[in-house]
């Protein structure tokens, strides 16, 4: 496990706080991690993290609760990521904690985080009136799970991606993808879905690499960049998508959606059924 940030709280015992501690947030530097996989100066792609609170509350001035799902989508050239606890216990900490009203939890929760990641961040809260329009439905294209395949392979091997000569345009999914928390050792869930224009991918190949991650450690945000950087490499896609739904932990999904320029457009903030 890499416990190696000073102070990081993931991972270690700590006191909820009852009322509003912006200091809380404890920014990590992207760098640190992009450069573990090869990525420094410009980076090769576009994109979005997605996450989803559903843990929100506050007291109205009378001091009344009032809860909400927040949505907040990080740029990914932001300078830092927010380590995630560290955002789960910021959040506790609204909610004994009196706002005006919705629009001022959202000011306040997007200024917090623009100054701490030091890059653009958009958030938006849903209320209890709108909840009947959180929706599951399944991600469209082609799910690779049912394929016939024998593997023992569980540590990250990039050799699995192989290509035809046909050209192909299509969208591909797995419930199957699995990695762990650096500092933790937890494991953490998701939906990998890829889109993509190119030579066709060998589809039993590109399933044993996504089982391959079972051991493989990392946040959320590097594992996708690194799924996107080996299809680029040994696929030569024209044009690539990769998104991952994570599954929530603490009350958080963390979504990285990774693209080629101009290519595939945001990512609706779909709710798969793990979510």
């Amino acid at each position: 496990m890499d416990n190696n940030i000073p102070h990081i709280p993931l991972g270690k015992q700590v006191t909820y706080p009852s009322s509003y501690k912006p200091e809380l947030l404890f920014p990590v530097a992207r760098r640190l991690n992009r450069e573990k996989i090869g990525i420094s100066g410009g980076l090769p792609f576009t994109g979005v993290d997605i996450w989803n609170a559903y843990e929100v509350s506050w007291l109205e001035p009378e001091g009344k609760p009032q809860v909400a799902i927040a949505e907040i989508r990080f740029s990914l050239d932001t300078v830092n990521i927010i380590e995630s606890k560290s955002f789960k216990l910021y959040l506790n900490s609204f909610n004994q904690t009196h706002f005006s009203s919705a629009e001022d939890v959202v000011q306040v929760i997007g200024q917090d985080l623009q100054q701490a990641v030091q890059g653009e961040v958009t958030v938006s809260l849903t209320l209890p009136n709108d909840f009947h329009r959180c929706q599951m439905i399944e991600p469209e294209g082609l799910c690779l799970d049912e394929l016939d395949i024998t593997t023992d392979c569980y540590s990250h091997k990039p050799d699995f991606l192989t290509h035809g000569a046909n050209r192909i345009e299509e969208c591909l999914y797995s419930n199957l993808l699995r990695t762990n928390c650096p500092v933790t050792g937890q494991p953490d869930w998701a939906t990998l879905i890829i889109n993509y224009t190119g030579k066709k991918i060998n589809r039993n190949g590109l399933l044993s690499y996504i089982i391959s991650f079972r051991e493989h450690t990392g946040f959320h945000e590097n594992c996708v960049e690194q799924i996107f950087l080996d299809l680029m490499q040994y696929c030569s896609p024209e044009k690539l998508s990769v998104y991952a739904r994570f599954t929530r932990r603490g009350g958080v999904d963390i979504n990285p959606f990774r693209s080629t320029a101009d290519h595939f457009a945001i990512p609706d903030n779909i709710r798969l059924a793990r979510q």
